[in-house]
């Protein structure tokens, strides 16, 4: 009976701390992030079109 209790009663608060967060007005309010001044990652550096990649597989190397 004890433990019954324990579980229905640590469940029972747990969701209502979920259901009290999930009515909140700044849930899903953000600002957007600003934009960076010089771009980095995978998009930083776009090859123009026809251009190879240095190192890419199949390259032979003019010596």
């Amino acid at each position: 009976m004890i433990d019954n209790f324990s579980i229905l009663l640590s469940h029972g608060l747990l969701a209502l701390a979920f259901w009290y967060l999930l009515q909140r007005d700044d849930l899903d309010a953000e600002d957007p992030p600003i934009p960076d001044e010089e771009p980095e990652g995978f998009g930083h550096q776009r090859l123009k079109p026809g251009q190879k990649k240095a190192g890419a597989p199949g390259d032979t190397a003019d010596a």
